[in-house]
């Protein structure tokens, strides 16, 4: 149901009862690597091209989140998915193989937790017993598309990001064990008028504000509720301007912990050719069905927040000079009671 001006309550508390996160050879030498269920050891995939990897990656973990769950393939009632493709086409020829129906969605990086708040949405509803929420993204694919090719070689600003090369599936259902999904708070459009993208943290920390700030207006909680409130990807640059708004709008932090999904899956010291951190949308998607999942499985964690961010910018809309509209989404996630 509706509760305040954006957010879903899901009464039901709709369950992850299965994920998987399958990641390239970089996210594999970062911190997170042991929570990762594949590491490919080549960026390439073993495929022919930039973007059969892409999809080669959304399908392997696809298919891991199906076994997770216990669930077959034909059992699966919908799949929800997008990526930073022209028209999808990741998720698109990944549904082509789970031929469950499917529903495209795109927004951006913050596709992970918009695709998960539909698939729960869909399940509290009564309109499924098994929903799968998935995205992916790789280095390649997305330098190539929105920036310059790998082999270009171009120099990039310090306020760059490093796309990371992975893809996160969850599979919810009406039952089962797993953490709960409560809440879902669907962002709105912000648009500071920045150009530039090769500062998406900047461009994205005013829609990741908005979002929090409406989620605890909306459900009546504070910082203080969640034993982590994540932001999607807006690394170093964005992430410290976002600390920044809230902190002028009077909401400290300070009593939570707050981080980025950007900033805990690379080591920036070690990995320094991350620059500001990671993002893309299998960012925040594998740290969130990775480490954080098994965070709540371990008890280390009982409620969390993630906050997806988006640049919702296409190639054609920065050549013709318009600026970076941007977006939130966050989902509410809390540890089952009892659960080990």
């Amino acid at each position: 149901m509706l509760t305040g001006a954006q957010t879903w309550e899901f009464r039901s508390k709709p369950t992850i009862i299965g994920a998987a996160t399958v990641v390239g050879p970089e996210e594999g030498n970062g911190p997170l690597s042991s929570s990762f269920d594949f590491i490919y050891d080549n960026l390439e995939i073993d495929e022919k091209t930039w973007e059969k990897a892409e999809r080669k990656l959304l399908q392997h973990a696809s298919s891991l989140a199906l076994i997770h769950a216990g669930i077959t393939k034909e059992q699966l009632q919908f799949f929800i998915g997008g990526d930073l493709m022209n028209q999808i086409i990741s998720a698109t020829f990944a549904a082509r193989d789970i031929a469950a129906p499917y529903l495209g969605v795109f927004g951006a990086c913050s596709t992970s937790m918009e695709s998960l708040a539909i698939a729960a949405m869909i399940v509290d509803a009564g309109g499924a017993k098994y929903v799968m929420a998935g995205t992916a993204s790789h280095n390649c694919t997305v330098e190539k598309q929105f920036r310059y090719p790998t082999e270009y070689g171009s120099q990039k600003p310090a306020t760059a990001q490093y796309t990371i090369t992975g893809s996160g599936c969850a599979v919810v259902s009406s039952s089962g064990t797993g953490p709960r999904i409560t809440h879902a708070t669907i962002g709105r459009i912000q648009d500071m008028g920045i150009k530039d993208p090769f500062n998406m943290g900047a461009a994205m920390a005013p829609a990741a504000a908005d979002t929090i700030v409406t989620h605890f207006r909306d459900t009546g909680r504070g910082p203080e509720d969640y034993d982590l409130i994540v932001t999607g990807d807006l690394a170093s640059v964005g992430h410290a301007i976002v600390k920044d708004v809230l902190s002028r709008d009077g909401l400290s932090m300070d009593k939570t912990e707050f981080n980025d999904c950007g900033l805990m899956i690379f080591d920036r010291d070690r990995q320094n050719f991350v620059m500001a951190g990671g993002s893309g949308c299998g960012c925040s998607a594998v740290v969130t069905y990775g480490h954080i999942m098994k965070k709540m499985r371990q008890r280390e964690l009982n409620r969390v927040l993630v906050v997806a961010t988006g640049a919702l910018l296409s190639p054609l809309s920065y050549q013709q000079g318009e600026s970076i509209p941007c977006i939130a989404h966050a989902v509410a996630l809390e540890r089952e009671a009892g659960s080990a």
